[in-house]
């Protein structure tokens, strides 16, 4: 079974790894490696113009992908980091197109220890895809990834059943304010009470 320094190693490769989130699992990819994010694309077959959420280590490492931190987004962090809260924010300049939507690049920290390891072994934030092909169900067992996903993929790494009802949450924000993107693991209720 591979371990934790695999997926790593394989990461900092330019391969793809399959590892478990508080969600579902991911495919992670280094989110700076255009040959990665490359293999991450053709793989899932996802449509252009999607963008991909990041995971990152800590808080620190989270932000560091954004041209800006708003005060708002370092209330959330603070409330819901590590856990399952997604941030768009304005991205840098030198953050792959792939990655960023209209309203920026999503990122989360984490609360699985293996998640959090692999983005602080390659010292950067990493793709944070559901390990699916494109319009199939995210995964919540190693063996249905595996099934879907195949040798393109280097290192999976098992973290058991997975048992998350909802995705994350995702908001947006900006110098402007925040909207709500999709509702998932928490509320739109619990986000405007932690920003009263």
């Amino acid at each position: 079974m591979p371990s934790v320094e695999d997926g790593i190693a394989a990461l900092q490769a330019g391969e793809l790894v399959v590892y478990p989130t508080e969600t579902f699992y991911a495919i992670g990819a280094d989110a700076f490696s255009s040959i990665a994010l490359r293999r991450l694309f053709q793989l899932k077959g996802r449509e252009p113009g999607k963008p991909v959420g990041l995971i990152a280590a800590d808080s620190a490492m989270a932000f560091s992908v954004a041209r800006e931190v708003p005060l708002d987004a370092r209330r959330l962090a603070d409330a819901f980091w590590p856990g399952p809260l997604t941030l768009v924010l304005p991205a840098r300049g030198e953050i792959a197109s792939e990655l960023t939507g209209p309203d920026g690049v999503g990122v989360r920290v984490s609360p699985n220890p293996v998640a959090r390891a692999l983005s602080a072994g390659v010292g950067r934030p990493i793709t944070a895809t559901s390990a699916n092909l494109s319009g199939e169900a995210p995964a919540s067992t190693l063996d249905h990834a595996r099934a879907g996903l195949g040798v393109k993929v280097k290192a999976y790494l098992e973290g058991g059943k997975l048992t998350a009802l909802a995705p994350s949450s995702v908001v947006a924000i900006n110098a402007s304010g925040w909207k709500m993107v999709r509702v998932g693991a928490i509320s739109e209720d619990q986000i405007a009470a932690a920003l009263k």
